[in-house]
């Protein structure tokens, strides 16, 4: 079994797919360093790229930087590492949010690693109508394996469940934008003209629904300038919704583990996604986005799949730019 050196190439291609990661608001909340005594990558939370008014517990900042992990994981299999990933590993550090230890060489490829690596630089996040043709169960229940691969669940709720999330995510939209501090914030992540590499550029936010039924975030909060167009979207919407047994800090990491796993999955069968947080932002609302009849659990996001383009690229920020000095 030969040994891989953790060398700046090695580096640079994992942090490189980590920043692939979605986050919200593409605030991209991170920033990794090397502990090369251990082989040890570490993945830090990057409070200056929080987004406090949406997101006041820091639930979404974990849900990304997990996003970022699973990213890092796919690539170091890629590499040829077997990596090992530990959350939260020092809770003198609570800034430390993830290890992941690169000094086994993987015995076997794990089935589909490939792919999923490969996906890390297809995947973009949709804000346009979908087809409206139906994902197939046999793709679907893909991504079901996936969620629980990352201790989670992937619930594929019918007509009327769906059509009661849609309406719980249009309610906390309509909150967002009469609050006028998340309203501020939004609009703050929005960019045109020379893009800084996070934030959400103008072109990429997307058309409204014509007809009201599919509640997309309105990132630029009703600025009259920057109103955006309408379109007619999907009649009858795919919803997943990732959900995890219980609600610490772990768990909202391992949530982002899991919906990066999903969506890379879906990638690789060609289907699209986009991603409804607005109930989640709001305590009442994500609590009544439980599906009682399913027992105990905490929804953390909700996931629009169909089939359409792939979708316009947000900016990244560079590795050297989210690398610790000395790394």
């Amino acid at each position: 079994m030969s040994t891989i050196a953790l060398d700046a190439a090695a580096l640079e291609s994992l942090v490189s797919a980590a920043v692939a990661a979605p986050s919200i608001h593409n605030s991209q909340p991170w920033r990794f360093g090397l502990r090369p005594e251990t082989s040890t990558l570490e993945v830090r939370a990057a409070g200056e790229r929080a987004v406090p008014a949406t997101d006041p517990t820091g639930r979404a900042l974990h849900i990304s930087v997990g996003a970022a992990v699973l990213n890092l994981r796919v690539a170091a299999r890629h590499l040829g590492w077997a990596p090992e990933v530990r959350l939260l590993p020092d809770p003198a550090d609570p800034d430390l949010l993830a290890a992941v230890r690169l000094d086994t060489s993987a015995r076997v490829q794990v089935p589909g690693a490939e792919a999923l690596y490969t996906a890390i630089w297809r995947r973009h996040s949709i804000r346009t109508p979908f087809s409206g043709d139906p994902v197939p169960p046999a793709v679907l229940d893909e991504l079901v394996v996936a969620a629980r691969e990352e201790d989670a669940h992937l619930e594929l709720p019918g007509h009327e469940e769906t059509a009661r999330l849609l309406g719980l995510t249009a309610e906390a939209e309509r909150r967002g934008t009469g609050d006028a501090g998340r309203r501020a914030e939004s609009r703050n992540w929005v960019h045109s003209g020379e893009l800084p590499p996070y934030g959400i550029p103008a072109r990429a936010i997307g058309p409204k629904d014509r007809e009201g039924h599919l509640p997309m975030r309105d990132f630029t909060a009703l600025r009259p300038l920057e109103h955006r167009t309408a379109a007619t979207f999907e009649r009858e919407p795919r919803i997943a919704v990732l959900v995890t047994d219980r609600d610490a800090r772990a768990d909202w990491l391992r949530a982002g583990l899991a919906l990066e796993h999903v969506l890379l999955s879906a990638t690789v069968r060609g289907v699209r996604a986009s991603l409804f947080h607005q109930a989640m932002e709001w305590p009442y609302l994500r609590w009544a986005a439980r599906e009682p009849h399913r027992g105990p659990g905490h929804v953390q996001m909700l996931i629009r799949l169909g089939y359409g383009p792939e979708g316009t690229p947000t900016p990244r920020l560079a590795v050297r730019d989210v690398l610790e000095p000395g790394a």
